[in-house]
């Protein structure tokens, strides 16, 4: 199995079979994040991304072109968790690179607060994304927005963000999971309603669903 780059800036990809797996370079060699696979090469050690563990992998897989991210970027991302994800953007970002680490729950705040004794370019903010004024006096202008809230209102959140942080010409990555929107209504109806949401103030590049990476999810790539 040969680990080759990608089409997207910092990842990378290998053939298993039928089976294409993603990978970026550990910026922490000999550590893992979530247990996932290290793989020592000449090239250096890289990290498995799991897509059933990460939505970003899952939209690299069903065959994005671009995530906007790249070494020195700047990365506001909302709904941080465990810090699965943000281990990766922080791989493709590098040292140049800032990733600010949103979310609401202490709980998870603690794990990422772990991730970024060992990671410097990572800064956790223990703050609920929807209170913009709070995280004004926190964070500086992003490259990149991406969002991973299961709240209702996940959408306004993401575009009151988008608004007051995202740089003119950024790009935004909103992770929607239908379930956490309406549990009646069919995710496609869901996903129609919230690329007219956003439509209004973004201009929308991408649209892909995560099946069957992540059941009734999508993620919308967006600039502003």
């Amino acid at each position: 199995m040969t680990i080759t780059p990608s089409r997207i800036f910092e990842v990378h990809e290998a053939q298993d079979g039928r089976k294409r797996r993603l990978y970026t370079l550990n910026a922490v060699p000999g550590t893992a994040v979530y247990g996932e696979m290290l793989i020592p090469t000449p090239r250096g050690e890289f990290r498995e991304w799991n897509a059933g563990k990460s939505k970003l992998a899952s939209y690299i897989l069903k065959g994005a072109q671009g995530i906007g991210m790249r070494k020195g970027s700047s990365v506001l991302y909302l709904g941080c968790a465990t810090g699965t994800t943000v281990s990766h953007v922080s791989d493709i970002i590098g040292e140049e690179g800032m990733v600010f680490a949103v979310d609401i729950s202490p709980i998870v705040m603690r794990d990422m607060l772990f991730l970024a004794e060992k990671r410097g370019n990572i800064i956790p903010i223990l703050e609920n994304a929807f209170h913009v004024d709070r995280l004004a006096k926190r964070i500086s202008a992003a490259d990149v927005l991406f969002q991973d809230v299961a709240q209702r209102n996940q959408v306004e959140i993401f575009l009151r963000n988008a608004d007051l942080f995202l740089k003119d010409r950024g790009y935004g990555l909103l992770a929607v999971k239908a379930r956490s929107i309406d549990v009646a209504a069919k995710p496609r109806d869901i996903f129609k309603a919230v690329r007219k949401q956003l439509e209004a103030k973004m201009t929308i590049i991408d649209y892909r669903e995560l099946d069957p990476f992540q059941k009734d999810h999508c993620m919308f790539m967006v600039k502003k």
